[in-house]
């Protein structure tokens, strides 16, 4: 788990493995059926879609104006380590996480930028994704963008949140 302020961000292992799986893909790998039936607030199940996706951070960004001493805490806590700053990413130092995602540390690029964690959740079709939160009312912040050697990414605000999107 990690801790920053008042905030709490929790990394299972499930948030590390690349790709994303349908409802159905991972319940016939379990040799279930392709429904899930969930219990609702009042006691009632209900029963979800084959097609539903299941979430998956491929990158967790950190904006913080001290980035030196957050790697150096979670190198500490966590035992991982961090590499040099990386101008593609905005001068983030990563850390890779087991199964493949990528915790990144950065300072602001801008005056105006204030402390953020932001997840980006991994997708099949950015585009698709975007289209999706503007559908729903999100601002989109940046459009799908290109980051060579890295993915694609798009970064939507709805509710006050910042979350992100990679496309590997």
């Amino acid at each position: 788990m990690l801790q920053l302020g008042l905030g709490v961000v929790t990394l299972p292992g499930a948030i590390m493995s690349f790709g994303c799986q349908t409802k159905q893909e991972q319940e016939s790998s379990k040799a279930e059926s392709s429904s899930d039936q969930r219990s609702s607030e009042n006691g009632e199940t209900t029963e979800s879609t084959s097609t539903e996706t299941l979430m998956q951070i491929q990158y967790l960004e950190i904006v913080t104006p001290d980035a030196d001493a957050v790697c150096q805490t979670y190198a500490k806590m966590f035992g991982v380590t961090f590499g040099d700053a990386d101008p593609s990413l905005g001068g983030a130092r990563t850390a890779e996480l087991a199964g493949g995602g990528v915790v990144a540390v950065r300072k602001p690029l801008r005056d105006t930028e204030t402390p953020v964690v932001r997840p980006y959740v991994l997708v099949d079709d950015i585009k698709a994704a975007v289209d999706a939160a503007a559908e729903s009312g999100a601002e989109i912040a940046m459009p799908p963008t290109e980051i060579p050697g890295h993915g694609t990414f798009a970064i939507f605000i709805q509710g006050g949140i910042e979350s992100g999107l990679w496309k590997i």
